[in-house]
């Protein structure tokens, strides 16, 4: 009787131990995803978003924003590298150590890239509802939206903003913060 194979599972250790080679390598249940690195739309998005966000938290001093790579380390087979995350101080000083954060983010950010979207939009959604972040931005740069998830009851209900109507983003964890879509989407 032949017996199905089992799936290896990789662990946070074995991402460790990989040789560094420029490239995003993140677990979802054990599974190895390995991302090359993002185009110049995707990048010029996340700094336009760490420039609107950042400065907010620091003044402020509500918590921390942080970008990627930096690993979440959910459990030893969930290891994500967000494009964007912040921490609360209070969250802050319970999760985030000198080489990772060993929990939850208030918040994150994922931006869309062709071979990313599925991952982002399904298994990292799960994932980040899951494992209860607050808020989770799916930013899609192709119709310059931005889905909100936020965490009610133990799940994420969801709401689209868009730079077409220029749309405001605003969000509870961060009071006193506002952010307009076309600054978000914004190209030199």
């Amino acid at each position: 009787m032949a017996r199905a194979a089992q799936r290896l599972r990789m662990t946070y250790d074995d991402l460790v131990a990989l040789p560094d080679d420029g490239l995003r390598h993140e677990l979802i249940d054990g599974e190895h995803f390995v991302t090359p690195s993002p185009a110049s739309r995707h990048q010029i998005i996340l700094a336009n978003l760490f420039r609107l966000i950042g400065p907010h938290t620091h003044a402020t001093k509500c918590g921390v924003t942080l970008f990627a790579p930096y690993d979440i380390v959910f459990t030893p087979y969930d290891v994500v590298e967000p494009d964007l995350m912040y921490f609360s101080r209070a969250r802050y000083a319970q999760v985030v150590t000198e080489k990772n954060a060993q929990g939850a983010p208030d918040l994150v950010v994922e931006i869309l890239s062709p071979g990313t979207r599925r991952r982002d939009e399904g298994l990292k959604r799960r994932l980040y509802e899951r494992m209860e972040v607050g808020e989770f931005w799916i930013v899609d740069p192709a119709p310059e939206t931005i889905k909100v998830d936020r965490l009610i009851d133990g799940s994420y209900r969801q709401t689209t903003l868009t730079r077409a109507t220029a749309a405001t983003l605003t969000t509870p964890l961060l009071p006193g913060l506002n952010v307009p879509l076309a600054d978000v989407f914004e190209m030199p």
